[in-house]
């Protein structure tokens, strides 16, 4: 079992900057691709980023250019650089691992969920 636990959120003005990490723990030497899904209120939990721990990387369209999803040398904490905040980036965003993450872009493709950290993008 994998635990993954979010951190980072919080409050920021349009056209602001957050960063959000995801640290996994648990099972030693999971390489499952490690990403990010955001729920806003009343809409369906939808694909934002992901990466393999090789260097590759899918963006949804809505966020390419903006966030920028990387990791850390130690293969256990991935990071969402989130740049150019819009009020339509609000919601709850999950990290997530699965090894279909970054093949499928889909929940279906995720074999382990964190608990969510919510990001609030207001003047």
């Amino acid at each position: 079992q994998v635990q993954l636990a979010e951190s980072g959120g919080g409050l920021v003005q349009p056209g602001g900057s957050l960063r959000l990490s995801c640290a996994a723990s648990g099972r030693s030497g999971s390489t499952y691709p490690m990403g990010w899904f955001r729920q806003a209120p009343e809409k369906e939990r939808e694909f934002v980023a992901a990466f393999t721990w090789s260097g590759a990387s899918r963006y949804a369209e809505s966020v390419k250019g903006r966030f920028i999803i990387f990791r850390d040398n130690t293969k256990t904490t991935g990071y969402l650089q989130m740049n150019n905040l819009k009020p339509e980036d609000t919601a709850v965003y999950y990290c997530a691992m699965g090894v279909n993450l970054v093949a499928t872009q889909r929940s279906d493709g995720v074999n382990y969920w964190g608990k969510g950290t919510l990001v609030t993008v207001s003047s």
